[in-house]
């Protein structure tokens, strides 16, 4: 059966070997996890994943391609956006993966080129969204659309590191918490008039 066959035909397996890939990247790092771990995660067969999945790479690219998609559907408020990755289930899962997606990028050409495809993708819809959004007109210090964009995915990346590294003992709706606290302080800093500001 084609690949896309299998694919389209259990979009739920196919979710369920990616959710399961995703842990196991960020317990053990790209190179270290196999498609034995990804199946003993999953609770499925490596076979059964080899028949979705040609590889690791092909693991990573439809990783990379969901994430596209998600912020595809996300694209409808700035603010929900802005805040939309401190609502994860599991978010030092999700930095640690995604701080070893990084490093692997600087060793892997493929992998960069996927990375910096989301990227792409993601800093482009911010970016046209913050030109669209009323909240704009409010900006300070006179930064360009694409300057602020910049500096919201800077402390997003920045948000990550911290993340990775914060205690263990933390829960994780104590790290949902934090991230919401942070990232609600640089949306009113951005995007909230200074008279605002200053009773904020």
């Amino acid at each position: 059966m084609p690949q896309s066959q299998i694919e389209s035909s259990n979009p739920d397996r196919r979710s369920q070997i990616l959710d399961a890939a995703l842990v196991c990247f960020a317990k053990r790092g790209f190179h270290q996890a196999s498609m034995h771990d990804i199946s003993a995660e999953a609770g499925i067969s490596v076979g059964l994943i080899y028949r979705y999945f040609e590889n690791k790479e092909a693991v990573i690219s439809a990783m990379a391609d969901r994430h596209k998609k998600e912020i595809s559907e996300m694209l409808e408020s700035l603010e929900i956006l802005f805040t939309a990755h401190c609502c994860e289930d599991a978010p030092q899962v999700v930095s640690a993966f995604v701080v070893d997606l990084y490093a692997e990028a600087s060793r892997n050409p493929r992998v960069a080129d996927l990375v910096r495809d989301v990227l792409q993708t993601a800093m482009d819809g911010v970016t046209e969204l913050i030109t669209r959004a009323p909240e704009a007109k409010n900006a300070t210090h006179g930064l360009s659309p694409i300057e602020l964009a910049e500096l919201i995915f800077a402390v997003a990346r920045g948000m990550l590191m911290f993340d990775v590294l914060r205690p263990h003992q933390m829960t994780a709706a104590e790290r949902r918490e934090r991230q919401l606290e942070v990232t609600r302080r640089l949306w009113r800093l951005l995007f909230k008039p200074e008279a605002e500001l200053t009773y904020a």
